[in-house]
């Protein structure tokens, strides 16, 4: 893994890192999970949460759709995080790529990881780049929505008690293509 990192400071204390590594080993308060509107954990980051996390966050990802139903882009889902050394596994759901207006559900997943979080309480979020695996979101445009939804997101709510949203990529390739689109969006970091 790089030790390489990105990281700007939104104002004066909001702060969003770019980081390669793996998303289930971070210590912050919530993790962001890249689920399914059934929340059904059988694969890529959904399915490395359960195994380190253990079981109960399938359990309690299956009674929130019990009472709840299907979770929406807008709205994502919460459990606590099992054996993982965060509290809360916040469950977004990203569009599936040729679902159609995919950058606004994705941005709106994003944007609702980030109310769940204030809902919460809590001061540090940790996100996979959602979608761009297995439901194919091309990485150069996932890459650009999260840079705009971040900085819209800090923009329109400057008292965000959240101090820390860190990117975290696993993979060398996808995490180029961020780093490169980061340097970009913030060129002075």
């Amino acid at each position: 893994m790089s030790s390489e990192h990105f990281f700007h400071t939104f104002t004066g204390r909001q702060k969003l890192e770019l980081i390669q590594g793996d998303l289930t080993e971070q210590k912050v308060d919530a993790i962001v999970n890249a689920a399914n509107e059934h929340l059904m954990h059988g694969g890529g980051v959904a399915a490395a949460i359960v195994r380190k996390g253990g079981e109960v966050i399938q359990e309690e990802s299956d009674t929130w759709v019990r009472k709840n139903g299907r979770v929406s882009h807008e709205r994502p889902a919460y459990t606590h995080a099992g054996h993982l050394p965060c509290r809360y596994v916040i469950h977004a759901v990203g569009p599936v790529w040729g679902s159609g207006d995919e950058e606004i559900k994705l941005s709106q997943a994003i944007n609702g990881s980030m109310a769940v979080a204030e809902q919460l309480g809590l001061t540090s979020i940790a996100f996979p780049p959602i979608s761009t695996g297995i439901f194919g979101f091309p990485k150069e445009k996932a890459a650009v929505v999260f840079f705009h939804t971040f900085q819209d997101y800090f923009r329109q709510n400057r008292q965000s008690k959240i101090s820390l949203v860190r990117l975290v990529i696993i993979d060398q390739p996808t995490y180029q293509v961020f780093a490169e689109h980061f340097k970009q969006g913030f060129p002075n970091n």
